[in-house]
C-alpha cells in the first residue's frame, strides 16, 4: 500500500510474524525519502511496538528473512534492525531460536538482598555469566578497607560478564577473602551461582549487606562487554555482604546498564506524635 504525503512518499507495510500464541499483525512505515536509515525506521516501529504491549515480553520477533521479503529492504538492513534492537536491550537473539522480546527493566530493590541469579529467577529470566577472570590476586585498598584484610592477605577475584537470557544486563567483580574459601578455584565452576557454593561448600550464609548506587557512563571496555555505545548511561553498584556474626564476607562492584535497569526504594517517614 502506498500513502502519498505533502512531503514525501510512504510504504506502508503489515510485518507479520508467528509466534506460540498465533499470528500478530503489525504495522511499520517506511519514509524511503527520508534522511534516516531504513534500518532505524523499522527498528523505531518495533520499538514501538514493544512499548506499546503490542509485543510482549518473550514473545518471537520476526525474522531478518520476514522483515526483508514484508518491508521491501535487503536482510542486511533487516538484520542491522534487529541487532540495533538487541543492543539497546529491547530484544535479545538466541543461535537456532531468532529474536525474542525482552522483560521489563531490571528494578534493583535495595529492600532485598539477592544474588544475581536469585533477581534473574525472580523475574522469569535465564541467568547466564561470561567469566572475564577468577584468580588469586593482592587486593586494592578500597578492598582491604572494605573486607577489613590484613596487609599481607589475598583475595579471590571473580569478574563476570552478567546476562538475562542471552543479554548482557552488567559487568560484576566479586572479591571474596581466601581464607574463608581456600580451595573455591578449584571447586567452583564461575559460571554457576557464587550464594549457592559458599552456602552448601563453606557454610557461609550472607545475612546483610551495605550497597551504593551511583550514576555514570560506560568506559570504552565496559561499553564492549554490555554491547552499548561508549559513554552510554550506566548504574555504578558497590556492595559489602556480611555474614551473621558481622564478618565482611564479599566485595563487589557491579556496572549495570542504565537501559534495562531501574532503582527501586520504599521511604517511610517517622512522624513525632505531639500530644
Amino acid at each position: 500500500m502506498y500513502c502519498l504525503t505533502a512531503e514525501a512518499v510512504s510504504y506502508i507495510c503489515p510485518v507479520v510474524y508467528t509466534t506460540g500464541w498465533g499470528t500478530r499483525v503489525g504495522a511499520v512505515v517506511l519514509d524511503r525519502q527520508s534522511v534516516v536509515p531504513l534500518y532505524y525506521q523499522i527498528q523505531q516501529g518495533l520499538s514501538e511496538q514493544i512499548r506499546s504491549g503490542e509485543l510482549k515480553p518473550g514473545a518471537l520477533m520476526p525474522s531478518e528473512q520476514e522483515i526483508a521479503a514484508r518491508l521491501g529492504v535487503s536482510r542486511m538492513t533487516a538484520r542491522q534492525a534487529l541487532k540495533s534492537l538487541c543492543s539497546r536491550g529491547l530484544a535479545f537473539s538466541q543461535r537456532g531460536r531468532g529474536t525474542f522480546v525482552s522483560r521489563m527493566k531490571l528494578e534493583k530493590n535495595f529492600r532485598q538482598l539477592l544474588s544475581f541469579s536469585e533477581e534473574m529467577k525472580d523475574r522469569g529470566s535465564q541467568p547466564r555469566s561470561r567469566v572475564l577472570a577468577f584468580r588469586q590476586i593482592h587486593p586494592g585498598e578500597d578492598v582491604v578497607e572494605a573486607l577489613h584484610l590484613n596487609p599481607s592477605e589475598q583475595v579471590i577475584l571473580l569478574r563476570r560478564v552478567r546476562m538475562a537470557d542471552s543479554a548482557p544486563l552488567c559487568v560484576e567483580a566479586t572479591h571474596l577473602p581466601v581464607r574463608l574459601c581456600p580451595d573455591l578455584l578449584e571447586n567452583f565452576e564461575p559460571s554457576g551461582s557464587l550464594y549457592r557454593a559458599l552456602a552448601e561448600q563453606y557454610g557461609l550464609q550472607v545475612h546483610m549487606a551495605d550497597e551504593v548506587a551511583e550514576a555514570s557512563v560506560a568506559t570504552e571496555e565496559e561499553a564492549k562487554l554490555l554491547r552499548v555505545r561508549g559513554k552510554s548511561p550506566v548504574f555504578r553498584f558497590t556492595r559489602t555482604a556480611y555474614l551473621h556474626n558481622g564478618e565482611p564476607v564479599e566485595f563487589v562492584k557491579s556496572i549495570y546498564r542504565g537501559d534495562r535497569c531501574r532503582v527501586v526504594n520504599r521511604l517511610t517517614r517517622q512522624l513525632e506524635i505531639v500530644s
